[in-house]
C-alpha cells in the first residue's frame, strides 16, 4: 500500500508492473486492474483489464489523483506474456516478392494516371519528394510530415481500382 505514489520515483513504481492492482484515485474513485506502465514524468498509470477473450480494455489513471496503490495479485507468465504483447503492432505477413512488385507498379501507374509525380527509390515509391510509400503499398505504409500531402496520396491508394478490373476500351473511331 502506497500513499505518496507521484513521490516513490521510477525505481519503485517498476515493482507494481506486471501485477494486479487496486488503485484508489479521487474521493470515491477505485481502479482494478493490470498495471502495464507507469508514466514516468507524470506518475500516471495504464491499467489493463481482460474482460472479454481477445479483448482488453486500458484505463489511464492520473498520478496526482492517486492516493493509494494496492497490489491484489502477481501475474502469472501467461498473463505477463499477454501484456507485454497485446500492444505490439502485428506481425507483417510475408508477401510474395512478385506480389510486392506488381502491386508497386500498380501502385506507381495509378498514382502517374492521377498527374502524381513518383520515382522509385530501391524497393520503396517517393511521392513528390515529401512522401514514401514502404512495401506492401497501402494507405498505411505512406510516411510523410506534410500531413495534407498524406491524406490526399492515402485517399488516392484507398480509391485505386483493383488489380482484378480492366480498364475500359476506349470509345470512339479509330484513327486512320
Amino acid at each position: 500500500m502506497q500513499c505518496d505514489w507521484p513521490l516513490l520515483g521510477p525505481l519503485q513504481w517498476t515493482s507494481y508492473v506486471n501485477k494486479q492492482v487496486r488503485v484508489k484515485a479521487g474521493k470515491d474513485e477505485e481502479h482494478r486492474g493490470w498495471l502495464l506502465t507507469v508514466d514516468p514524468v507524470s506518475a500516471s498509470l495504464v491499467l489493463v483489464d481482460f474482460g472479454l477473450p481477445g479483448k482488453a480494455s486500458v484505463q489511464v489513471v492520473m498520478g496526482h489523483a492517486v492516493e493509494e496503490v494496492q497490489v491484489l495479485q502477481e501475474a502469472d507468465q501467461e498473463t505477463t506474456e499477454r501484456l507485454q504483447t497485446s500492444f505490439l503492432p502485428p506481425t507483417p505477413r510475408r508477401l510474395d516478392p512478385e506480389v510486392l512488385t506488381t502491386t508497386r507498379v500498380r501502385v506507381r501507374s495509378w498514382l502517374e494516371k492521377n498527374r502524381i509525380p513518383v520515382e522509385e527509390e530501391g524497393a520503396a515509391l517517393r511521392v513528390a519528394g515529401v512522401l514514401t510509400i514502404t512495401a506492401p503499398y497501402g494507405p498505411e505504409d505512406c510516411c510523410s510530415s506534410n500531413q495534407i500531402i498524406l491524406d490526399r496520396i492515402q485517399r488516392l491508394i484507398q480509391n485505386q481500382p483493383d488489380a482484378l478490373e480492366t480498364e475500359p476500351e476506349p470509345t470512339g473511331s479509330p484513327k486512320n
